[in-house]
């Protein structure tokens, strides 16, 4: 598995950058010739993982979303990064419809929607009590016509 390339992204934890993120990384893959539906896919799960931060790491306070993606031929590997106030059991936060904010009309999908996009799905505690979210994407070979065909 050969890097291709990577990239690090910081920004507020504002629910204005959810779509700069997606949009991001997802023109950050096209390098590597991914479907439009894994592309789709990505994104998806990027959004997700980018609102989980918004809306649940910091509470009431401002803080930063780090987003690191490693690009290979065939896959990419991108970790959703806060250092807000975690979570405390990984299996109950993934369960479907679980979630903290039940007076806000959350639906508690995000990780399962993560899971469905995407071909793993990690959760870590960061040193700073904070998560990392890592996904990963296999990219399926496509059979392009030779430029000019």
């Amino acid at each position: 598995m050969k890097l291709i390339n990577e990239m690090e992204l910081n920004f507020k934890a504002l629910s204005i950058n959810e779509g700069f993120a997606r949009s991001c990384v997802a023109a950050f893959c096209v390098q590597s010739n991914p479907s439009l539906d894994e592309i789709t896919d990505i994104k998806t799960a990027v959004s997700e993982a980018v609102t989980n931060c918004v809306v649940h790491a910091y509470p009431g306070l401002p803080g930063n979303v780090c987003i690191k993606v490693k690009l290979y031929e065939d896959e990419v590997e991108i970790e959703v990064i806060d250092n807000g106030i975690g979570i405390e059991d990984f299996e109950k936060a993934k369960e479907p419809f679980y979630t903290t904010k039940k007076d806000e009309e959350r639906s508690g999908m995000g990780f399962a929607v993560m899971e469905s996009f995407m071909d793993s799905l990690e959760l870590k505690q960061n040193e700073n009590k904070g998560l990392i979210v890592k996904m990963q994407k296999f990219f399926k070979k496509q059979n392009m016509p030779a430029v000019g065909e």
